[in-house]
């Protein structure tokens, strides 16, 4: 009969592929469930937003610290996973973040005038405000990484859902799937909007705060630029104040999302079911005001489930419950290496680290 492997990783997402790689980084054995399509879920879409800026020092830091995994790996994988364009944000918030990312040290980021602005992100319309690059973000190239991550792991992959999971009382985890039952050293779960569900079962009450959210995808005028930056615009200036923006890979497709989501009920239905639809109004229009660069009929929709914690729509934590680990937080495909590191370390029982436990309430500004 074949050994059972040491660790099961729930959901296939970015962190639970990138955590399932770094247990195999150690040697471990490890066994990744997933019921839908690897990367499918939060995971989703051609490309997101890898960004050091954060209104958290601790937070910048250890985005830091993710982006010389990002490298690693790509070198390690044979795949560009994080463009070399850049990232530029506009808004008031420029100047507290760039004063947090030179406290931090080791990240290259500046102001740029409007005429490095134009050359960096040639789609966007005249704006004069404040405006910051930071020359080591980029966009990160999601099916590449979602990809690579599950060929290297093989037949590690099962397509299975898990029911639920439970410590036995004898050292070791049992976990419930849809078509079978085995007990592991230890588990992680990683499963998005089903992470705070299967906490529940043992105890633990996640403040996850689930909601919908909508990016959508604009075809490039003309001939794709050969540099394109990713886009954070607070300023406003264009009629929304929380708007996020990364080239496809080839830079003839831009996609653009709000960062205001559309908040569900208990039973995971919309207080209002226009709202979603208001959103996705709000970002054509958002793209005749400030990208002239597209064509602003849309191509394609994205509409995925989030889930935030109370201190931050950047937050983040691991809960811990007797040998199993449940991770949450948003916007965290760009930490997944670093995060889904940490977490391999804590299921091979090294402490876990203290940032990342909920008491830390990292991301909150500070």
């Amino acid at each position: 009969m074949d050994r059972v492997p040491e660790v099961a990783v729930v959901g296939a997402g970015i962190v639970g592929l990138c955590t399932a790689y770094a247990l195999t980084e150690r040697g471990t054995a490890v066994r990744v469930y997933e019921s839908g399509v690897p990367g499918h879920g939060q995971s989703g879409g051609q490309s997101r937003i890898f960004r050091h800026a954060h209104d958290d020092a601790r937070l910048a830091d250890f985005t830091r610290q993710g982006r010389a995994v990002w490298d690693e790996w790509a070198d390690r994988l044979g795949a560009e996973l994080i463009s070399q364009d850049g990232v530029v944000a506009l808004g008031r918030s420029v100047p507290g973040r760039l004063r947090i990312l030179q406290d931090v040290g080791g990240i290259p980021a500046r102001t740029v005038d409007s005429a490095e602005l134009h050359t960096r992100m040639p789609l966007l319309a005249d704006y004069r405000g404040p405006a910051m690059l930071d020359e080591a973000g980029g966009a990160i190239r999601t099916r590449a990484a979602v990809e690579s991550l599950a060929n290297a792991l093989g037949d590690a992959m099962v397509p299975d859902e898990v029911i639920s999971l439970h410590p036995t009382g004898h050292g070791t985890v049992e976990v419930l799937s849809a078509v079978g039952r085995e007990e592991y050293a230890t588990a992680v779960v990683c499963a998005g909007l089903g992470t705070a569900r299967l906490a529940r079962n043992v105890g633990l009450s996640l403040p996850v705060q689930p909601a919908a959210h909508v990016r959508l995808t604009f075809q490039v005028r003309g001939s794709p630029p050969q540099q394109v930056a990713c886009l954070q615009d607070s300023s406003g200036d264009f009629g929304e104040v929380g708007v996020y923006a990364a080239p496809y890979p080839g830079n003839s497709r831009y996609a653009v999302g709000l960062s205001q989501t559309v908040e569900v009920r208990e039973d995971g239905s919309f207080a209002d079911p226009n709202a979603l639809v208001a959103l996705n109004d709000r970002a054509r229009a958002y793209v005749s005001h400030a990208l002239p660069g597209l064509d602003p009929e849309p191509v394609e929709y994205l509409h995925c489930w989030v889930t935030s914690l109370p201190w931050s729509e950047d937050g983040m934590a691991v809960w811990e419950a007797d040998r199993i680990l449940f991770a949450a937080g948003h916007n965290l495909f760009k930490q997944a290496p670093r995060l889904g590191r940490a977490l391999a370390g804590a299921a091979m029982d090294e402490e876990l680290e203290e940032i990342l436990r909920p008491a830390a309430t990292l991301g909150q500004p500070r």
